[in-house]
């Protein structure tokens, strides 16, 4: 990967719907090779998809809850479960692997305390083997970005 290409995912990350001209201009391409560096990005998996930012509140999900959770074990099986059951809950929203005191790192979007005690009571315990379930309520973002910095 080049600074061209670099180029053209900082500028896709800032908007997916430029159309294929504007983003030849912005990196001092013509279009053929453009799209041809595009599509050549899309094939190897630089870029995995296209999506719509959609805010929270308007949506219906206005609390974001970061969740950190240690397994009781750490067994291959106890593992691959939790993980497997993590991805198809919906309200997580991001799942990290951590190092220090927590297994893992939850990004949670719930529409209130009610609807976050239910995703706890109904979802994580039902995974079982947790030890331990640390939450913090965010009140507020400072920077959300999507753009990878510079290399």
């Amino acid at each position: 990967m080049d600074k061209i290409d670099r180029n053209i995912l900082r500028e896709l990350q800032s908007n997916g719907r430029i159309t294929n001209q504007e983003l030849a201009d912005k990196v001092n391409l013509s279009p053929s090779p453009c799209l041809r560096r595009v599509k050549l990005l899309e094939e190897k998996g630089v870029i995995k998809g296209y999506h719509a930012e959609v805010d929270n509140d308007a949506y219906g999900l206005p609390i974001m809850v970061f969740v950190r959770v240690q397994l009781e074990r750490h067994s291959a099986d106890v593992v691959s479960h939790f993980e497997k059951e993590i991805e198809l809950i919906d309200k997580v929203l991001e799942c990290f692997v951590m190092t220090g005191r927590s297994d893992y790192l939850l990004k949670v979007a719930v529409k209130d305390l009610h609807d976050y005690e239910t995703f706890v009571r109904k979802h994580l315990h039902a995974i079982g083997n947790i030890a331990s379930i640390d939450t913090s309520f965010a009140y507020g973002t400072v920077k959300s970005t999507r753009v990878l910095p510079s290399i």
